[in-house]
């Protein structure tokens, strides 16, 4: 070994993959927060919403398409403060909570949602583009610890 530490925050690659890291879930927050302004995600989302415990009752006082656009904005700008956070570190703080509130219910969907899981060929499966949030989870607490 060269004597570096474990972890280098001050190594170029470090930085390469922090960066390359947050634009990246910046630019899936802001993506997946647009798509979620079409009735088409309104009503992908509608069973994971209505199924969980803490978001069960928003389709009594809203409508699918006004929950999905609050989810939307909500997801907007968590990636707003994830790209203004290059410049402004105060904001890090807010975008890393943000991911983790978010990622955290979306994850829990896992295990609220009636059907979610499926058996193929013997292999469990369930809805993998919500396990991308496992990864954005972690990026999240990485964000609140390296509050610099």
């Amino acid at each position: 070994m060269n004597g570096a530490s474990p972890l280098n925050v001050e190594s170029g690659t470090y930085k390469s993959g922090y960066y390359i890291s947050l634009f990246g879930a910046a630019l899936i927050l802001l993506w997946i927060g647009i798509f979620k302004f079409t009735p088409t995600e309104a009503a992908a989302i509608k069973p994971l919403v209505e199924n969980h415990f803490l978001t069960f009752f928003v389709y009594k006082i809203a409508s699918a398409q006004t929950v999905s656009n609050a989810i939307g904005v909500i997801e907007i700008i968590i990636a707003l403060l994830l790209v203004f956070s290059v410049k402004f570190a105060s904001l890090k703080k807010y975008a890393g909570i943000g991911m983790i509130v978010t990622f955290l219910v979306t994850l829990s969907y896992l295990f609220t949602t009636p059907g979610i899981w499926k058996i193929v060929d013997g292999v469990p499966i369930t809805d993998f583009f919500i396990l991308k949030d496992l990864m954005l989870l972690g990026f999240g607490l990485m964000i609140v610890q390296n509050n610099k």
